[in-house]
């Protein structure tokens, strides 16, 4: 029996079968997940053909996080293939790559720093507000952020919205926490993802795993960051609450 044995997942934002949440949603059904993915848009296509590779092949809705229309119609479609929540996964992020990103911090126009923030971080509060309805007691959020702590070169306004996604993260367990719903974040290393490619000069990222990490990192690899999320949403963190917890081979917690 697996830890997510007779759980419902829904994962948000499953791409290419190199991204973090197609990992998190083959895990999951591993661990005996029924699991949900979506997408939107050009990319919906692209998901209906990568999770065939997946067992069984998990339904695939069409969401928009920043539609307020797909928000209102998730929880009935949800209930067309399961009748409840136990986690929810955000894997769900986007910024301009030529004004937001790449060093251009200083001359973003609002409207693309409006979008990075909504995208990004408050993506999560209306995800969660939209299956509210559906979420058990005992459910499980899980976000994926990159170290918000500190500035990184390149990742710029990206930078500002994961800070923006950590605290929306906190507020989320404050006032998901009466009704016995976690919610928690994974701070994960550099893995060669379709949002990481789009980062300009975002290899630059690389050399400090490879000199910093102490467990070393293997960027080619979302598993061990799969691994992570889909812990928290199993019950063995049964009072882990507005955690952020680093799945980066160490380099959070070394020096130069």
């Amino acid at each position: 029996m697996g830890i997510l044995e007779g759980k419902r997942i829904l994962v948000a934002g499953v791409t290419l079968n190199t991204s973090i949440a197609y990992a998190v949603a083959e895990l999951a059904q591993r661990e005996g997940a029924t699991v949900l993915v979506s997408n939107f848009g050009r990319a919906l296509n692209l998901t209906r053909r990568v999770v065939t590779k997946l067992d069984p092949v998990p339904p695939v809705l069409e969401l928009d996080v920043t539609n307020a229309e797909h928000l209102a119609a998730l929880p009935d479609m949800v209930r067309e293939h399961v009748d409840g929540l136990d986690g929810l996964v955000h894997s769900v992020a986007y910024a301009n790559p030529e004004t937001a990103l790449g060093g251009h911090f200083l001359d973003t126009p609002w409207e693309d720093v409006g979008t990075a923030l909504h995208v990004s971080a408050y993506s999560m509060a209306s995800l969660v507000r939209a299956v509210r309805p559906l979420l058990q007691p005992g459910a499980s959020v899980v976000g994926l952020t990159f170290d918000a702590t500190v500035s990184w070169p390149m990742y710029d306004w990206m930078g500002v919205a994961k800070a923006a996604l950590e605290s929306t993260s906190r507020y989320l367990a404050r006032y998901l926490g009466e009704y016995g719903i976690r919610s928690n974040l994974i701070s994960a290393g550099p893995v060669d993802t379709l949002a990481k490619k789009a980062i300009p000069g975002a290899d630059e990222l690389d050399g400090v795993w490879d000199t910093r990490a102490a467990l070393g990192w293997d960027k080619r690899d979302p598993e061990p960051t799969a691994k992570a999320v889909v812990a928290l949403l199993s019950d063995y963190f049964p009072k882990t609450t507005g955690e952020i917890v680093h799945v980066d081979g160490g380099v959070h917690s070394t020096g130069a």
